[in-house]
């Protein structure tokens, strides 16, 4: 994500068009039908877009959780460890608890 802005002026963030293009729009791709069909996926999604504190648009939440599955799928490749969902739910576990302390 690239923010356009400079000095008091707060720009739109967007999508920028660094690194390798076929592999994000690959992600991209890949992401919809498994935010469609994986609770894990879809539960960070819907948190990411409706949470209280600075919500995410549709499109910005599938990119945050593209570059989510990039680290998945190297922890699994290259540390060979095993996929913990509720490691990875760690965002959502964690805010909820900060708020309610």
């Amino acid at each position: 994500m690239k923010e356009n802005s400079s000095g008091q002026h707060k720009g739109q963030k967007r999508i920028s068009k660094r690194g390798r293009r076929r592999l994000r729009a690959l992600l991209f791709r890949v992401m919809i039908p498994l935010i469609r069909h994986n609770k894990a996926f879809r539960a960070l999604h819907e948190y990411y877009t409706t949470r209280p504190v600075h919500p995410l648009r549709k499109k910005q939440s599938i990119v945050v959780l593209c570059g989510k599955l990039l680290k998945i799928v190297y922890a699994v490749c290259v540390k060979q460890q095993a996929f913990d969902e509720e490691r990875m739910m760690r965002d959502i576990f964690s805010s909820t608890q900060i708020q309610a302390a």
